[in-house]
Parts: structure tokens; sequence; C-alpha cells
């Protein structure tokens, strides 16, 4: 890519500046653990909520998010339900509550919480310690794939060398050299250097959404788009099979790509994705920057509110920016993209669209934007995982006296140690979409029965939480290296068995272990689902104590809350590809679902904190 001097300006002040602002506020991260992972639990919920949002603007996810745009048109609105994406809706409804009432640091602690300090609950401790590292891990690696497959296309210096008689490609001297960048001020600064940072990110991000949105907008017409497209494409709705066909299109071969995905039997897909979404959202946010953000803020109440306005604010322009670029790369990319092949890559439209369509000036605003997108999630990651090393292992087992110094410093080498061994396994990765999977179905399919339980069953012990998540790990990493040819959502199902029996036969091993920790954690997180031993002893004890009665009420509010995610997602697409009239219906569904939440849920939020 050639780019101006005034470009190539806008992307060194901002990497500058950003490194800059992170130094400047580290000297608060400085005071104690809680300073530098929580914040010291006094930053605004909506601070935290643009920070939380500007985490999840990321970059390779966004080019993962355009590539099936193009590939599969309105239908790829279901397919981030892989994740399930409206766990989020689960966490700002109810869950979001729940956990910020214990007070604890991280996940990891809150197991401690939750179980007490038997032998069974130390395992549990330690176990999602284990997990928490190894999706980091995972993650990082997803996130210096993308990174440098991104720069690779957007940066016109050639930067391959030989080192050592080792090839570094030109990607990944790029993704080396941003990760370090990141990693610098993350772990100078802390939470509050994250906040900061990613607060300033996403307004960046958000400016650079419209502003690409406007160039799509104006550089392509209804009757371009609808001559790139198959018939279906702009359909939502789907059968047993996709029915997609691109063979009279200009990229014929994007039914190769739909092949190996294996999303050709859509409503099979469909079906597990429901399935693996409904247990997965029950069971809460994996141990990372989600969770740590709802840790970090001042009250339960605070926690719902950031959670929520983390989809208000970002969902709209991430999409208009993703339906941009995936309808420049439709209407220009088309021809040339079809001649490519096998060798095709549709994670390159996002890169190749910027390169192509975007003037001087504001091409550096936006590759700075993207730049910001992956610095802030890279960051929310690396400045998460550390936090159960050092105050979940170190301090809890080995050295409980330390001065709050020795724990920063520690803090900072595993965050550096992470990044590392995460980058290491960024360079065996196959492709964006190849981590994204495995991610999402196998690894987190192994967490998602023992953190279901966790919640709604009085009887759950911590042997039952370690073996559950140890069979559910097992069972993930067996399909990782076994089957890796099948499509990990369809193994969901398996995996989630396999870790139920776990459950089942650690819970049933001996009984129940810390009965007044499970009492103290039942009165004062107060979850619904099946407590009643605990229930008839906690009333007993304490007559004025008040059982939660809105499972109703929150499932209620689940389903309103999906539907407003789901229109968020499809109005700017229905936008951009001028389907007026359905734009139209979809706005007004958003707005008839936010006067519902505001009614049935924001309303009621002051009883949280009760």
């Amino acid at each position: 890519m050639s780019l101006s001097l005034v470009d190539i300006s806008i992307i060194f002040v901002y990497i500058i500046g950003i490194i800059g602002l992170g130094f400047y506020i580290s000297t608060k991260a400085s005071k104690d653990l809680q300073s530098y992972f929580l914040g010291g639990n006094t930053m605004k919920w909506y601070y935290l909520g643009l920070s939380n949002a500007s985490g999840m603007f990321d970059t390779s996810g966004t080019m993962w998010t355009v590539s099936i745009l193009f590939i599969y048109g309105l239908k790829s609105a279901w397919i981030p339900w892989l994740w399930p994406v409206w766990n989020q809706v689960f966490v700002f409804v109810y869950l979001a509550i729940w956990m910020r009432r214990s007070g604890v640091m991280t996940g990891a602690q809150w197991i401690t919480f939750r179980f007490g300090d038997g032998k069974g609950s130390k395992l549990s401790h330690i176990i999602i310690v284990a997990f928490a590292v190894i999706s980091v891990i995972g993650f990082i690696a997803y996130f210096f794939e993308g990174i440098g497959k991104f720069c690779t296309s957007i940066l016109p210096w050639d930067l391959s060398v030989d080192i050592l008689g080792y090839h570094l490609s030109s990607a990944r001297s790029y993704a080396l050299i941003i990760c370090a960048l990141t990693t610098l001020y993350t772990v100078k600064g802390g939470m509050y250097s994250v906040v900061a940072t990613e607060v300033l990110q996403f307004f960046i991000m958000t400016l650079a959404c419209f502003a690409i949105g406007y160039i799509a907008y104006n550089a392509v017409t209804a009757e371009q788009i609808r001559a790139a497209i198959p018939d279906g494409w702009l359909d939502m709705s789907f059968g047993w099979t996709l029915d997609l066909d691109w063979s009279k299109t200009q990229v014929p071969n994007a039914n190769d790509k739909i092949l190996s995905d294996g999303f050709g039997m859509f409503g099979a897909l469909f079906m597990m994705m429901v399935f693996k979404g409904i247990f997965a959202s029950i069971a809460g946010p994996v141990p990372s920057y989600d969770m740590q953000r709802v840790l970090s803020s001042r009250t339960p109440s605070d926690a719902a509110k950031m959670s929520v306005s983390s989809i208000f604010v970002m969902y709209i322009p991430r999409y208009l920016m993703v339906a941009s670029f995936a309808v420049l790369g439709l209407v220009y990319l088309g021809p040339e993209m079809g001649q490519m092949g096998a060798n095709i890559d549709f994670e390159k439209v996002l890169p190749e669209a910027v390169n192509r369509f975007v003037p001087i000036g504001l091409k550096g605003l936006i590759l700075a934007g993207f730049l910001s997108a992956f610095m802030g999630t890279f960051s929310a990651f690396v400045n998460a995982a550390p936090a159960y090393i050092v105050n979940d292992i170190y301090k809890k087992y080995v050295n409980p006296n330390a001065t709050n110094a020795k724990y920063i410093r520690l803090s900072i080498i595993s965050s550096v140690l992470l990044v590392i061994i995460g980058i290491i396994f960024g360079f065996n990765a196959a492709s964006l979409n190849k981590i994204t999977l495995w991610i999402t179905s196998a690894l987190y399919g192994g967490y998602v029965a023992a953190n279901v339980l966790k919640w709604v069953w009085w009887r759950f012990s911590g042997d039952g939480y370690f073996w559950g998540m140890l069979f559910g790990l097992i069972a993930s990493t067996l399909k990782l290296f076994l089957f890796p040819e099948i499509v990990d959502i369809y193994i969901f199902p398996i995996i989630f068995l396999f870790s139920l029996l776990g459950c089942i036969i650690g819970t049933y091993l001996k009984p129940l272990e810390n009965r007044e920790t499970v009492k103290e954690f039942y009165k004062k997180t107060k979850p619904w689902g099946f407590w009643g031993p605990i229930k008839k002893e906690v009333e007993m004890e304490d007559p004025s104590f008040e059982a939660n009665k809105g499972f109703k009420r929150d499932m209620f509010n689940v389903v309103v809350g999906i539907v407003w995610q789901m229109a968020q997602v499809v109005i700017p697409i229905y936008f951009m590809v001028r389907e007026n009239t359905k734009m139209v219906i979809w706005c007004a569904v958003l707005i008839l679902t936010s006067i519902l939440l505001k009614k049935f849920w924001w309303n009621k939020l002051p009883e949280a904190d009760k």
C-alpha cells in the first residue's frame, strides 16, 4: 500500500500518543493489585463500558466479520451466535449483578467465594486459573495472526528478515512490533492505562467507522451490489441447507469457502448454535477482560449498566464499517478475487478495501483506528490473565505476605511471558477462522457445563467443578489434535456431555463440603435456580431474607435483549445495501425493544444493590 506522509504521520502520532498516555497515568496502578487489575473499583461505569466496547472492536474479529458478510450475506448475522454474541445480554440482564456482589478480583477468586477452601475448591481454583491462561494464550495467538495479516496489506514497508537461518515474514515482523508496543503500555499502567487508552481508541475507531461508511455509501449503488451477489444473499431467513450458490457470480470460489467452513447445512448449524448458546450464556463470561470489567465496577448496578453500554455504543458503528467494507469488496474486488482460485483469502477483503478506496489523510485515521482496535483488545487480554497467576497462585499459595511492589513486578513478568507464549502459538496458526472456531466451540465447550451448574444448583461442589472442567479441557484438546477436520460446533454436544459427566461424578464423590460457605454465597448473590434446601436454611436463620423471584422477568429481558442486539447488527447492513423497508422495520424493532428494556430492566436496577 502507498501511504502519504500525512497518513504515516497520523499513525505514528497515534502510536506515540497512546503509549505516552499509558505511561502518564501509570502511577495510579502502582498502589496495589486492586488498583493494578481493577482500577481500585473507582472508575465510572460508562468509562468501563466504552473500554469494554473498544475491547470488542478487535481488528482480527472485524476482518473475520467482513469476510463472513461477504460470503454469507445477511445470513452472516447469525454466525456470531457461535460465540454466542448474545451471552452479553445474559450478562447485563442479571449475571453482571450476581458476579459483582462477590467483591472479588478474579474469576478464580470467585470460585473460592462460591465453594470455600476445601480440597475440591482448591482444585477448582487451580483449574480455572489454567483455563484462564489457556484461553488468553489462544486469543493472543488469534490477535497475532490477524494483525500481521492486516498490517502487510495496509503498510508499505517490507519487514521480512532472515534471523539465524529462520525466515521471518513481513506479517510476523509487523505483528511482533505491534504486540510489543501494546504490551509495553499495558504492563506499565495496568487497568488504568487499559481503560484510558481504550476510551480514546473507541472514539478514534467510531470516527473511522462513520468515515468509511460515508465513503462506501457514495461509492456503490444498489444495482452494483445486486449484480455482484447470488440469490438469497439479502435474506436473513434460511432452510435446512444454506442454498447460497456463488457459481454464477464473479466469485465462484466462494462456494469452496462455504464447503471448507462446513456451514452448508445451515439449519443444523443454527440448532447447534442455539443449543450451545443457551448453556454458554447461562454459564457466564469466561475469565477474561469481560469479567474483569464487571469486577472493576463500583456497584452491582454499575456492572449491569457497564455491560449494556458496551453493546449500545459499539454495534451500530462497527457493523456500519463491516457492511461498508463488504460491499466495496463485492463490487470492486470480486472479479480479481474470483480469479484467485483455491488461493483466495476472504480475510483480506477489509485491508484491500482500505488500500483502494480511502483517500489520503482519512486513510491514516482509519488505519490508526484499526491499530487502536487491535491494541485495545490485545491490551485487555494482556491485563486480565496475570491477575490469575499473581493473585490466585503466587499470592494465595506461595507468598501471601509479599509487598505490593513485588506483586506488581511479577504481574508485569507474567504478562510478558504470556504474550511470548501466545505469539509462539500464533506462529503456528493456520487461519483466523480455524482459531475462532476452536476457541468458541471446542475450548468453551469444556467450560460450559461446570459454569452453568455453579449458578443454579445448590448441591454442586468444588470437586464437581474441578472434574467437570478437567473432563471438558481434555475433550476439547483431544478434538483439536485428533479430529481437526470436523467443524468444532458439531462436536460441542459431545464435549458438553463429557464435561457434564465429570460434574456429576465429582459432585457425588463425597458429601457437600463448606455448606456454610454455600449458604453465604446464596444469601449474598441471590441467584435463582435449584436452591431449595439452602434457601430453607437461609430463611430459617434470617427471616428477613428475600429470595430472588425474578427468573421470569430476567428471561423476558434476555429474549428482548437478544432481539435488541440483533437489530443493531442488521440495521447498518440493510442501510448500506439499500434495503430501506427492512431497515425501517428493524429500526422500529430497536425502538420497541429499547422501551421494553427501559421499563422492565433499567427501571428495576436499584433493586440489584439491596
